[in-house]
């Protein structure tokens, strides 16, 4: 395989290949299997590739510090360390979650935030891991996760270059797909440096780049599609007013729609990156060029088509005028 490709599931991530788009639903389900099975379908209809979640051990994730600290949640108040399990899906929610997507035609994965959660994931077979921009510091979890052999999506924001690389040499860079981030939720437009999208590609050549998203609306996400991200992630929601603190960063249903659907008329619209004279220029061309100049229509036009088919009519012309000439070779 192509050093720049990588595998998920069934599909491959990378240049020239379709942008491989992921609704990372968090814990926006807020522990209600219901709402994830939900946000699923939302995913699903709107043409994402895959759903991410997350998955924690709460005793090893939570500060000690901060276990029994109260705060108000929907369901009361409680501890810290009891919200945490409050909204975290055991094995039979992602059983649930697994059958569900498998019936929707979508893929799931999620970001294990320790090694008993990488463990856990494990029971499953999901097409990668991913690495939030948190834990890229965290070795002991790097390598759990370079051992599953799955490829590895590694969240850059909140972190130096260095720390970067350093994450790269722990991961190793034949199976892992880096994504640009910034860390803040909501993302402000000034502090999202797309142009790291292209320092990026260019420091790790063989390496597929994406974005990770948690800025509000949808163009600078587009506008990372356009610098060659190959890996998209927006976190979704059912609605941004629901509780919970990655809501408000986080896109609805009718604007993942958007979002898919604009993907994808860019990829188509990038092209090859090769100058040629379409077919559908040549009547127009005809039409309203009066010099030709140096280089002849007919050779532009050659250019356009295989050898065999030059001499073949061209298509009418613009706007009904009368029908044109053929190509003269």
């Amino acid at each position: 395989m192509n050093s720049r490709l990588r595998t998920l599931g069934s599909r491959t991530a990378g240049p020239g290949r379709p942008v491989y788009v992921t609704g990372e639903i968090g814990i926006n389900h807020n522990g209600d299997l219901d709402n994830a099975l939900a946000l699923i379908d939302a995913a699903a209809d709107a043409g994402c590739d895959a759903v991410k979640f997350q998955k924690r051990t709460p005793e090893i994730c939570t500060p000690r510090d901060q276990w029994d600290i109260e705060r108000d949640t929907p369901w009361g108040r409680m501890t810290y360390i009891d919200y945490r399990h409050r909204v975290e899906f055991g094995e039979d929610e992602y059983r649930a979650i697994d059958a569900h997507c498998r019936e929707r035609g979508i893929d799931w994965f999620a970001s294990p935030w320790d090694t008993e959660a990488v463990a856990f994931l494990e029971k499953f077979d999901v097409p990668a891991h991913k690495v939030a921009s948190a834990s890229l510091t965290d070795d002991e979890l790097l390598r759990e996760l370079r051992a599953t052999g799955r490829t590895v999506i590694l969240s850059t924001g909140m972190s130096t270059s260095k720390q970067i690389r350093h994450a790269v040499e722990v991961l190793g860079s034949e199976n892992i797909l880096l994504c640009h981030a910034t860390s803040t939720y909501p993302a402000k437009a000034e502090e999202l440096n797309l142009r790291v999208i292209n320092t990026l590609m260019q420091e790790y050549p063989n390496v597929p780049i994406g974005y990770s998203g948690h800025e509000t609306g949808l163009q600078t996400t587009l506008a990372a599609v356009a610098l060659g991200a190959a890996f998209v992630e927006r976190h979704i929601t059912l609605d941004r007013a629901m509780w919970g603190s990655d809501q408000a960063a986080s896109v609805e249903p009718g604007g993942l729609q958007r979002m898919v659907r604009d993907i994808r008329t860019i990829e188509a619209a990038l092209g090859d990156g090769v100058k040629k004279v379409y077919d559908s220029e040549l009547a127009p061309m005809r039409k309203l060029r009066r010099v030709p100049g140096v280089v002849a229509e007919h050779e532009a036009g050659a250019e356009s088509q295989p050898e065999s088919q030059t001499g073949a009519e061209s298509p009418s012309g613009a706007e009904g005028s009368e029908r044109a000439e053929p190509v003269a070779v």
